[in-house]
């Protein structure tokens, strides 16, 4: 997330406005309810852990052990039970 200058994008009353409030600090102004986005749409990482979930309950099922697929995948074995339950 970049930085704007206030002053580059607000009209000089509403700066004045906001300094009442917060002078020389940044602020985060969220977006609108209806301009949100979803986790991770805006990557490809969503699609990439369906891949990597995917592949951690094949392995499962062709006979590997939670705790090899912990060390295979560089997750805890709580986190592999987590996404087999899930995949179920």
């Amino acid at each position: 997330m970049g930085y704007i200058r206030a002053e580059k994008i607000l009209p000089i009353e509403i700066i004045e406005l906001i300094q009442q409030y917060v002078d020389g600090t940044n602020i985060y102004i969220p977006r609108k309810t209806g301009n949100r986005r979803e986790w991770g749409e805006g990557t490809r990482i969503r699609q990439e852990l369906s891949e990597r979930n995917r592949g951690i309950y094949e392995d499962w099922t062709a006979g590997e052990s939670v705790s090899e697929l912990a060390d295979k995948y560089c997750l805890s074995p709580k986190s592999i039970w987590r996404i087999l339950r899930e995949m179920s």
